[in-house]
This record gives structure tokens, sequence and C-alpha cells, in this order.
């Protein structure tokens, strides 16, 4: 089953010429959100999904965002790019989140919390890790995508379901299955891309950041903690939060800053 997931990620087509076009604006330090929302513009399916997320309590904006260039201005270009990119990548994906005892609607919420605890959380621990942390905690459930889907080729959905549903490890679970886990299936995808090397390594390292680069460590450890707290199979659960604030003791972050995070994301859940 390994190497089916291996030919599909060398399959998988192009991102959409606009993705490219996103990342040149951003890139370039002359170009304003204006030029960001002209080509946002051109996608109505990328309009009607970047205003949805604006207009979700997660964000706390005040008002209903009714333009693009509203939502592009309120965001930023950087987390603007983060959300585009994620729904450009789960666009090109069939998401049949079956095997995970969830809808693809309920997958892309859990993306959503996990980010918005990253950008939460964050903005007082390094300001600087923001841009890459985001999206990646955005993109780190991307692989579970053809997971869900090698399951269901091979008519396994009830055992993996069964399995998933109380574990605390899902990882293991997915490695159980198909000889490998989520997150690196999900670097193998965005290396395929050539996504930011920080970003792939981060995200290959979630599961095991005790065993990555120096440099890597503090971005896996916080992808870990995240999606420790906010897990597939119970999002923000009492458990779930225990075993986030474990990992939290044991690295000796600060608590009140995680805590505080989780509240405002709570709120909203």
């Amino acid at each position: 089953m390994l190497q089916e997931i291996a030919e599909r990620i060398k399959s998988l087509p192009p991102l959409p010429k606009s993705f490219h076009q996103i990342a040149l604006i951003c890139n370039n330090p002359n170009s304003s959100v204006n030029d960001l929302a002209k080509v946002l513009e051109e996608d109505p399916m990328l309009v009607a999904n970047l205003l949805k997320v604006a207009n979700s309590p997660l964000y706390g904006f005040r008002r209903e965002i009714k333009s693009v260039l509203q939502a592009t201005s309120l965001f930023g270009m950087t987390t603007t790019r983060s959300l585009v990119t994620d729904m450009s990548v789960k666009k090109l994906l069939n998401v049949d989140m079956a095997p995970y005892n969830i809808t693809p609607e309920y997958f892309a919420q859990i993306s959503g919390w996990q980010s918005a605890l990253m950008l939460q959380w964050y903005k007082k621990i390094d300001p600087s890790k923001i841009e890459v942390l985001f999206l990646a905690a955005l993109l780190q459930e991307t692989g579970k995508i053809l997971i869900a889907d090698e399951i269901v080729k091979n008519d396994e959905t009830f055992q993996f379901k069964g399995e998933i549903e109380n574990s605390i490890n899902i990882a293991n679970v997915e490695k159980m299955f198909v000889g490998t886990s989520s997150s690196e299936i999900t670097a193998l995808i965005f290396e395929h891309w050539k996504f930011e090397h920080t970003i792939v390594e981060s995200i290959r390292f979630s599961d095991n950041y005790e065993a990555s680069p120096e440099e890597i460590r503090p971005y896996a450890l916080a992808l870990k903690i995240v999606k420790t707290a906010i897990p597939v199979n119970s999002p923000l659960s009492e458990r779930s939060i225990t075993l986030a604030f474990n990992l939290i003791q044991k690295e000796n972050l600060n608590e009140a800053y995680f805590s505080q995070a989780l509240d405002a994301i709570k709120e909203h859940c």
C-alpha cells in the first residue's frame, strides 16, 4: 500500500496557476493587497471559500466581510496566502474521510482550528515563526486524504475506523495499516510540490520532533502539540488537551500562553 501512495504522489497534478501568481505577489515587496485581491477575484471558488473563512468566528472580525479586498486587508498577505494555499491543495485532492469517521467539511474545520490555535498561541511565543507554523498547521493533516483513499480502496474502512476511534496515537494506527504516517505522506506531497524546506521538514518530524534537526525542532514540536490538542478523532476533548499539556510541561513551555490560546479557540468551536 505504501508503494501505491508513493506512486499517487508522483502523479499529482501541479498546483494551479493562481497559486504561483499569488506566491510571486507575496514575495514581491512592491506588491499590495490590491494586487493579491485582483488575482483571487479570478477564481470564484477561492473567493467563496476565503469569505467563508473570513466570516468564521475563529478570526473574530467584528463586521461581516463582503469582499476579497476586505478579507485580504484584514488577514494580511501572509495569512491570506496560507489560507488560499490550503484551499488550492484540498481542491486538487479527492476528499473522502470516511475511514477517519469524519466528513470532509469537519476535516477542513479541524485544520482551521489547528491553524487558528497556532496563530493565537505563537504570536505570544515567537511571532517570527508564525508565517511557517500557520501554513504548516493548516496543511499538516493533508496526508490523511491519501491514506483514507487507500483504506477505502482496500475495503478496510470498518477495521481502520475501529482502531482510530479511541486511539491516542493516530500515527501508529496509520503505520499499522499503510506502513507510514500521514505526516510523512504530507511531507512527501509538499516536497513533490517544492514547498519551503522548513515547512516540509516541520511536518515530516511532527510525530517524532525529538529526532528532528535542531533548527526544525521548535516547529515540529509546536505542530505536535497543536494536533495533540485537536486530533481528528477527539478535537479539544479533555483527554486531548491533557495530553497536549503533558507535552508542554515536558518541554518546559509556557502553559499560560497555550491555555489562553485554547480558551480563545474553544469559545468559537
